[in-house]
C-alpha cells in the first residue's frame, strides 16, 4: 500500500499547494491583473506573438519544459534510493520550482515577452544581460545535444515508438492550418488526431517498428555509424525547420495533440499504478531501498549531485527559457500564468513522482527479456528467469539487475539507454495491471518519452534561436541576427557535443549519461540566476523576497559545487581524465555564474524600492491591436 499512499498523497499535496501557495503569489506577490496588456497584443506577429486560449498554451508550455527531464533525471537518481528522490521532486516542485517558472513568466509578460537575459540587463546591468545571454546560450546547447540523444536512443531501442512520433506533424501541420487560417474549432480536430496517434501506437507495436538498424543493415556493434548516431542527425535537421516556422504552423498545435496524447497516457499510468499499489503486485517496500547503502565506488555523492541530477521535476533553468521565450509570447491574459506556469510544474512534479514509482515499486514487479518481432504479434516478451531459483526475477532482484553495482563494474558504465529503460519497463508492468499487453504498453511508454523529448528539443532549438540572435545584435556579429543562420549555429554545435564519445572504443553518441551532468549543473545554475532576476524584480518593487531568495541561494550553491567537483574530482573529474570539451564547459559556465552574482552584490544595496527603466514606448502601429482577451 505504501506504493498508492505516496501516489495519492502527493497529488492531493500539488493540488492543495496550487490553491494556497500558488494563489498567494498570484494575488499578493505578482498582483496578476485580467486587464493589463500582454505581449501577445501588444506585438502580435502571427508568427511568435500569437493570442492563445490557456488551454492550448497549457499544453505547449507543459510538453516543452517536461521533456524527458522528469523521466531521466528521477530514474538515474533512484540509485540513491527512492526517499531521498521523492521529497527532493515533492518539495523542489512546489516550493523551488514553480516559482521560479511563476517568476520567470510574470516579468517577462511585463517585458514585452522578453526573456530573462534581455530583462536582467535592466534590473542588474547591462552587463549582466549579456552574461545571462551567454549562460542561456551554453545551456540551450548542452540540452539539445543531451535530449537529441534520448529521442534517438529510445528510437533505436524502442523502433516500435518512431511512427506514432512522426506521426503527430503532419496532424499538427493539419490542425494549425485548420485553426489559424480556416478559423476551425479546435475539439473534433484534436479527438481524431487522438485517434490516428494512438491507433500508430498500436500500428508500431503490432505491425509497423522503424527499426533503422534493420532497414539500413546499420552493424550492432562498432563505433560508428549507429542508429543512435543516424537518428540524432535527422532530429537535429527536424529541429532546424521546426525552429523557423511560424508557431501557429507546427509548434504550438504540435504540442497541443501532443499534450493530449500524454495526458492519455499519464491517466493510464496512473490507473495502473492505482491498481498495482491496491493490489499490492506493485511493492515499494520490497522493491528498492528507501535510501541505498551500496552504491558504485565511483558514483557521485548524493549531496549536491541530488539537486543536479533530478532537475525539470523539481525545478529547472531551462523553464525560464519556455516561460519567457515562447510562453510569455502567447499568454492571452495575464491571469492565466498561475494556471500555465504554477500548474505546469506541479503537473510535472507529478509526472516526476510517477517516474520515481515506476523505476522502484513498477521495475520490481518483475524482469522481462524482449524476443524477436513477429508481425501481427509485436515483439515476444517472456519473464527473465533466475538461473538458480528458476523463477521469475522480481522485486529487489529485478531492481538490483539495473541499479546495483554488481550489473556494471562502475558509474560510468550504467547508461543512458538503461535508465530511460527502467521507466519504459516499470511503466508497461504497471500499465499490466489494468488489461494493456506489455508490448503494447512498452510502446505506450516508449511514445509518451519520445514525445515528451520531441516537444522540449524543437522548442529548445527555438529558445536558443532568439539567444543566438539577440547576442548577435549586442556584439554586432550581422550574419547571425538571420534566423536560418542563427539555427544553424545551434543545431550544428549541439550535434558536435551529442556526437562526444564516452570512450573511444564505444564511439559518437555514447556519451548521454556522461552529458547528464553536465545538463543538471548547468541547467540548476541557470534555475539559481532565474531566480536572482526574480529577487531583484521584486526587490525594486519593496516586495517580499524570502521566498525567493532562498530557493535563488540553494539553487546557485549546490549546482556549482557539482561543476567543482565534476571538474577537479581527484581521478575520477573531467580534468583528471582528460575531457577537455566538458572541462571547457564548466570553467566557462562558472565563470559566467560567478561574475554575474558579482555584479548583483555591487547593485544589490542601490535599488531596493528603485524600480529599473522602462521599456520605449511602442511605435502606434503596434498598439493598435485588440486589448486583452480573457
Amino acid at each position: 500500500m505504501l506504493t498508492l499512499l505516496i501516489a495519492i498523497g502527493s497529488f492531493v499535496g500539488y493540488l492543495v499547494a496550487y490553491h494556497t501557495y500558488g494563489r498567494w503569489l498570484a494575488r499578493k506577490i505578482f498582483n496578476l491583473d485580467a486587464e493589463a496588456d500582454v505581449p501577445s497584443q501588444q506585438l502580435r506577429d502571427d508568427i511568435d506573438y500569437v493570442p492563445t486560449r490557456k488551454e492550448v498554451i497549457f499544453g505547449h508550455h507543459f510538453t516543452s519544459i517536461a521533456g524527458t527531464g522528469p523521466i531521466v533525471g528521477p530514474a538515474i537518481a533512484v540509485f540513491w534510493g527512492w526517499l531521498p528522490a521523492l521529497l527532493w521532486v515533492l518539495f523542489g516542485s512546489i516550493f523551488i520550482g514553480a516559482v521560479h517558472d511563476f517568476g520567470a513568466l510574470v516579468i517577462s509578460l511585463r517585458n514585452r515577452g522578453q526573456t530573462v537575459g534581455e530583462v536582467a540587463g535592466r534590473l542588474i546591468s547591462p552587463r549582466a544581460r549579456i552574461l545571462f545571454l551567454l549562460v542561456l546560450f551554453l545551456a540551450l546547447t548542452v540540452v539539445l545535444a543531451v535530449f537529441g540523444l534520448v529521442i534517438a536512443s529510445i528510437f533505436a531501442i524502442y523502433p516500435e515508438s518512431v511512427l506514432p512520433t512522426w506521426a503527430s506533424l503532419p496532424l499538427a501541420v493539419a490542425i494549425g492550418v485548420w485553426v489559424y487560417r480556416r478559423g476551425g474549432g479546435l475539439l473534433l480536430p484534436s479527438l481524431v488526431a487522438l485517434g490516428i496517434i494512438y491507433g500508430c501506437v498500436w500500428l508500431g507495436a503490432y505491425y509497423l517498428p522503424i527499426d533503422m538498424q534493420q532497414i539500413f543493415g546499420i552493424p550492432t556493434t562498432g563505433p560508428f555509424p549507429n542508429a543512435v548516431v543516424l537518428w540524432t542527425f535527422v532530429l537535429l535537421a527536424y529541429c532546424f525547420i521546426a525552429s523557423v516556422l511560424p508557431v501557429w504552423v507546427l509548434l504550438q498545435p504540435r504540442d497541443y495533440i501532443n499534450s493530449h496524447q500524454l495526458v492519455v497516457a499519464l491517466v493510464l499510468l496512473a490507473a495502473g499504478l492505482i491498481v498495482a499499489g491496491a493490489t499490492g503486485k506493485a511493492n515499494l517496500e520490497t522493491s528498492t531501498p528507501a535510501v541505498a547503502t551500496t552504491i558504485p565506488a565511483d558514483a557521485p555523492p548524493i549531496l549536491p549531485f541530488l539537486f543536479i541530477t533530478i532537475a525539470c521535476g523539481a525545478c529547472s533553468g531551462f523553464h525560464c527559457l519556455v516561460s519567457s521565450g515562447t510562453t510569455s509570447k502567447q499568454i492571452a491574459c495575464e491571469t492565466d500564468a498561475q494556471y500555465v506556469a504554477y500548474g505546469s510544474m506541479l503537473l510535472e512534479g507529478g509526472l516526476a513522482v510517477m517516474v520515481i514509482l515506476a523505476c522502484c515499486a513498477g521495475v520490481g514487479m518483475g524482469q522481462f527479456d524482449r524476443g524477436s518481432f513477429s508481425p501481427g504479434q509485436g515483439y515476444a516478451y517472456t519473464p527473465t528467469i533466475d538461473a538458480e531459483t528458476g523463477q521469475p526475477v522480481a522485486g529487489l532482484a529485478a531492481w538490483s539487475a539495473r541499479y546495483n553495482p554488481a550489473s556494471a563494474t562502475g558509474w560510468r558504465d550504467f547508461k543512458l539507454r538503461q535508465m530511460v529503460g527502467a521507466f519504459v519497463d516499470g511503466g508497461a508492468n504497471f500499465l499490466s495491471t489494468i488489461g494493456i499487453p506489455i508490448k503494447l504498453g512498452v510502446g505506450l511508454i516508449a511514445v509518451l518519452v519520445a514525445c515528451f523529448a520531441a516537444t522540449t528539443l524543437d522548442s529548445a532549438t527555438r529558445l536558443n534561436r532568439y539567444v543566438v540572435q539577440e547576442l548577435a545584435s549586442t556584439l554586432h556579429i550581422k550574419p547571425l541576427t538571420n534566423k536560418y543562420a542563427a539555427t544553424g549555429l545551434a543545431v550544428v554545435l549541439a550535434g558536435a557535443l551529442a556526437m562526444m564519445p564516452a570512450n573511444p572504443t564505444l564511439g559518437p553518441g555514447s556519451g548521454g549519461l556522461i552529458l547528464w551532468p553536465l545538463f543538471g549543473a548547468t541547467n540548476q545554475l541557470l534555475a539559481g540566476l532565474a531566480l536572482m532576476v526574480t529577487v531583484f524584480y521584486l526587490w525594486r518593487r519593496s516586495k517580499p523576497i524570502l521566498f525567493a531568495l532562498v530557493p535563488m541561494l540553494l539553487m546557485l550553491a549546490m549546482p556549482l559545487a557539482a561543476m567543482l567537483y565534476q571538474m577537479f574530482a581527484p581521478g575520477s573529474g573531467w580534468l583528471a581524465r582528460g575531457d577537455y570539451l566538458l572541462f571547457s564547459f564548466g570553467v566557462a559556465i562558472c565563470g559566467l555564474q560567478v561574475w554575474m552574482v558579482i555584479e548583483g552584490l555591487i547593485l544589490w544595496p542601490r535599488v531596493r524600492g528603485v524600480v529599473e527603466d522602462g521599456l520605449p514606448p511602442l511605435p502606434q502601429v503596434a498598439t493598435a491591436t485588440s486589448g486583452p482577451n480573457c
